[in-house]
């Protein structure tokens, strides 16, 4: 399953590459940042499940204030 599931998300991640592609699209580098970074932090947050000397930093909250 592990096998599978990589290889999808590698395929969907290669997606965002054509979009790199200035003949067709533009973008600002700051748009840029506003793609990769919950990107980046979701898979950081993801690898670090695999950590068990790391507990989860997610958690459900109703507070109005977060």
């Amino acid at each position: 399953m592990a096998e599978s599931r990589g290889n999808r998300l590698i395929r969907e991640i290669s997606l965002l590459g054509n979009l790199a592609n200035k003949k067709n699209y533009s973008y600002t580098e700051d748009e840029v940042e506003q793609l990769f970074r919950p990107i980046l932090k979701e898979i950081r947050e993801v690898r670090a499940q695999f950590n068990t000397d790391s507990p989860s930093t997610r958690k459900v909250s109703f507070n109005e204030n977060q």
